[in-house]
């Protein structure tokens, strides 16, 4: 029996509803941080790029119309995993206390005595209707709001639509898709007007978000045309006739984007793109495998006053340097006279955030431009250490050797396909993009083809040059090689597109009747 001390605590973390950057800070603070997450099928998934890489995640489901774990289940999982020390974070869609069953998990957590917190979320029955553009309360139009459930047919009881159909408010049904026809029809039957305006909002507060207008008369009528698919949001009411969609189009807004390479460098670009008004389809089939084995790695540590100028050409190569020096326990003090070169801004603030700061960064984030760039900054020739991928750019020694620049060059890890992604994933997008020449292999060897007419968007000369042997044309380069690069090579590219269409336009001939 575990001490009362050992126990853990559980906090209910409402997600928000939609897109990932509806939490709250203080929810993804302890999302940052926690032991394990329990999460609903609801929340959307980029959440979880901030869990910890060593914190267990436990799908519950709960999700109408899918399998899901019972609440028993549920419940069972936070008390045990509780009891076993660890900090739990119970992630659920919108917020926890909005039909989100939070009551239930703390009423268990309080008969075995765990402790714990709650974090309001974002519910879905107010910011799914506010960004589609509608009001749930307006003032002379809906003084209240109800919200109200639609998931099983005991919420359609005659008692209960007989007095939602009284109510003078703005009615809010949750997860009540499959029962339109039923609210629309029993709502008129108990004497609301079947003029009274409705909207049904599926994928709300996301970019994927549909909504379809109405009246309690033909609303079911219109969703099956538009075939509206869940979860969905059911507004009925004066103030579903507002609309205050925002106006603000975001630079990549209604464009599709497929995103592929390494979870981490899809994780990356997906969020950069999506805060541009992106739509991304994620395909991490890429995955990083470093050497653990690798003795010449562990002895040149040890020896690292021997060079003048250590080289990392990624994060990943950052990131495996790092955590070697430490697992080594190298004194970093070895490092004070060695000056470090490097890929990008992004590759420099992993070092940085250890306190090493790269003196070497080329403006161009290439393997030519950082060969060049070691060529400047050395005119004594000291020897040079290269630590990088498996796959690296022959044109950095290349460039190293002309100059007789010495130099060690040691491979830290390969990146490889994964085989635990789906291979029959249907790709559709604008565009699609290529961060290595391994993801373009791996890709082709993996069996996926590109989509027809999708845009193919790339990082660096070697990328470019495994594209052409695919026979791959009419690709763009990014100019710079990091996601910054991709993401503004695609908006200069939709800018082309518009001025091009608009170009069209002007010169089509029309003709008049």
């Amino acid at each position: 029996m575990l001490n009362e001390n050992t126990k853990g605590t559980v906090y209910l973390v409402g997600a928000g509803c939609g897109d990932y950057d509806l939490i709250t800070l203080r929810g993804m603070a302890l999302l940052k941080q926690c032991d394990v997450v329990v999460y609903d099928s609801l929340i959307d998934s980029r959440l979880l790029d901030f869990v910890p890489t060593t914190a267990e995640k436990i799908s519950v489901g709960k999700r109408c119309g899918h399998h899901s774990e019972t609440q028993e289940t549920i419940n069972h999982i936070l008390v045990a995993k509780a009891k076993e020390g660890k900090d739990v974070v119970r992630l659920k869609g919108g917020d926890p206390f909005v039909f989100g069953r939070g009551g239930e998990e703390i009423l268990q957590l309080q008969q075995h005595h765990i402790r714990y917190d709650i974090v309001p979320g974002i519910s879905s029955a107010i910011a799914v209707p506010e960004l589609s553009g509608i009001p749930v309360t307006h003032r002379q139009t809906s003084r209240s709001v109800h919200i109200i459930t639609g998931h099983t047919t005991e919420d359609f009881s005659q008692e209960k639509m007989k007095h939602y159909a009284q109510l003078d408010g703005t009615l809010v049904f949750l997860m009540g898709l499959k029962h339109l026809n039923e609210i629309s029809s029993v709502l008129t039957a108990y004497g609301k007007d079947s003029c009274t305006p409705v909207a049904v909002i599926a994928s709300g507060a996301s970019s994927m978000a549909k909504t379809v207008r109405g009246t309690l008369a033909d609303i079911y009528q219109k969703s099956t045309v538009e075939n509206i698919q869940p979860p969905c949001v059911i507004v009925v009411g004066k103030t579903a006739e507002f609309d205050f969609l925002p106006t603000v189009e975001k630079p990549l807004t209604g464009k599709k984007i497929i995103a592929t390479g390494t979870p981490k460098f899809v994780s990356k670009l997906s969020l950069a793109l999506e805060q541009k008004g992106a739509v991304v389809q994620r395909l991490a089939h890429l995955q990083v495998v470093a050497y653990d084995n690798n003795p010449l790695f562990d002895s040149t540590l040890e020896n690292l006053s021997f060079y003048g100028i250590i080289v990392l050409t990624s994060i990943n190569g950052a990131d495996i340097f790092l955590k070697r020096l430490s697992a080594l326990k190298t004194d970093i003090r070895k490092l004070s006279a060695v000056r470090f070169a490097v890929i990008g801004r992004a590759t420099a603030k992993v070092l940085q955030d250890k306190g090493i700061f790269p003196e070497i960064i080329p403006e161009n984030y290439t393997s030519q431009a950082l060969a060049e760039a070691i060529v400047r900054h050395n005119p004594k020739k000291e020897k040079v250490l290269i630590l990088r991928a498996q796959q690296g750019s022959a044109c950095l020694t290349e460039i190293l050797d002309v100059h007789h620049i010495p130099y060690d060059e040691i491979k830290l890890y390969d990146v490889i396909a994964r085989s635990d992604e789906n291979q029959t994933m249907s790709l559709e997008g604008d565009y699609i993009t290529f961060a290595s020449s391994s993801g373009v292999k791996h890709f082709f060897s993996c069996g996926y083809r590109l989509p027809d007419n999708s845009k193919v968007v790339c990082i660096g000369d070697v990328t470019a040059q495994t594209l052409r042997k695919y026979n791959i044309k009419g690709f763009s380069v990014s100019r710079t090689s990091d996601t910054a690069g991709i993401v503004e090579t695609i908006i200069e590219e939709k800018k082309n597109e518009t001025i091009q269409t608009l170009t069209n336009n002007r010169n089509y001939p029309h003709t008049g009747a």
